[in-house]
């Protein structure tokens, strides 16, 4: 008896010191499977921006990479930062919406428009955000514009040259599924709850309330894609240099965060578009490869970031981002 004791006393330790000293382990000490002991998840908060309609290079008046007019993102945030020269929006997925529902489901439904929850809302509970509900992880949207009182079911804010309203519904995915908005209800607390105006952000990171998985969605003067006085590009970096920071300064960044700046689609076929990560776990220091990625990469990183399952649609058959960090999940 008090051989056998010592025998599984010795194996409780092995796997201890095993999970604590690599943050994984491939079998216990008894035979049994990884998936008996947690994993290490170093990187505890999430932060997704999503920019607009910029391929990643090939002419440098239009796209990102070496644009005069986007200093910030090509002298300042490149050489901080991990970047991917080889992402793709999902093939032939048009316009932004389709992409938006991809990042949150790997999907796009079918969808190849722009119109409103009202026409484009999906019953599934087959989404990024639900199975973070599941797990008990917190998630929060802030948009730019965005009132914050009712439910965002349409544009809103005020307006640019074309009188379109800045906050533009179709640039975040949220509200596009029902077991959000409790089935399109415009008072819906669950949804008002999570789908924030931008302006709390900066309250939320000074007093480190922010929620595990944040969205950010700049509004159409911000992110690249407007039709306001002056040059779009220089709007969206200029943006960033004033935003970015805040993030990179807060204490859910320093003590494992990740900061992903994407763009929801390419304006000429399916990019390049750009995927710029910054953490103090990623490789950084301008490291950047050829992997080939998609959305559904992003998805599935956030999923194992998170460690929730299943992986979603198009995430079950994507590369993860894992290679742009030093130390993953």
């Amino acid at each position: 008896m008090t051989s056998k004791f010592f025998r599984s006393a010795v194996a409780a330790v092995a796997a201890v010191l095993a999970v604590s000293c690599s943050g994984s382990i491939v079998a216990t000490a008894d035979g049994n499977p990884p998936s008996a002991l947690p994993k290490t998840h170093h990187i505890k908060t999430v932060f997704v921006i999503l920019m607009e309609n910029r391929n990643w290079f090939g002419d440098t008046n239009r796209d990102i990479k070496g644009n005069p007019h986007a200093p910030y993102i090509n002298n300042v945030l490149l050489p901080m930062a991990s970047h991917a020269e080889a992402y793709l929006n999902p093939p032939s997925t048009h316009p932004s919406e389709p992409n938006y529902l991809w990042l949150e489901a790997g999907t796009n439904f079918g969808i190849r428009n722009d119109r409103p929850p009202r026409s484009n809302s999906q019953d599934t509970t087959q989404h990024l955000v639900t199975l973070l509900d599941g797990a008990g992880i917190s998630w929060k949207a802030y948009l730019e514009n965005s009132s914050g009182k009712t439910c965002p079911f349409s544009d809103e804010g005020p307006v640019d040259a074309d009188g379109n309203p800045v906050y533009a519904v179709r640039h975040e995915p949220f509200a596009f599924f029902d077991d959000v908005t409790d089935n399109l209800d415009k008072y819906s607390a669950k949804c008002i709850s999570h789908l924030r105006p931008y302006k709390e952000l900066a309250k939320d990171l000074k007093k480190n309330t922010i929620a595990r998985y944040n969205w950010i969605t700049p509004n159409l003067c911000d992110d690249m894609h407007d039709n306001c006085a002056g040059n779009p590009i220089a709007h969206g970096d200029k943006w960033l240099s004033e935003n970015v920071p805040a993030i990179l300064k807060s204490k859910a960044y320093q003590e494992g965060g990740a900061l992903f700046i994407t763009w929801d689609e390419g304006v000429r076929g399916d990019g390049p578009i750009g995927m710029i990560v910054l953490s103090p776990l990623a490789k950084g220091n301008g490291y950047s490869n050829d992997v080939g990625y998609t959305h559904g990469s992003t998805l599935r990183t956030i999923q194992e970031i998170f460690g929730v399952t299943p992986l979603l649609g198009d995430a079950a058959n994507e590369q993860d981002l894992s290679d742009l960090f030093s130390v993953f999940p």
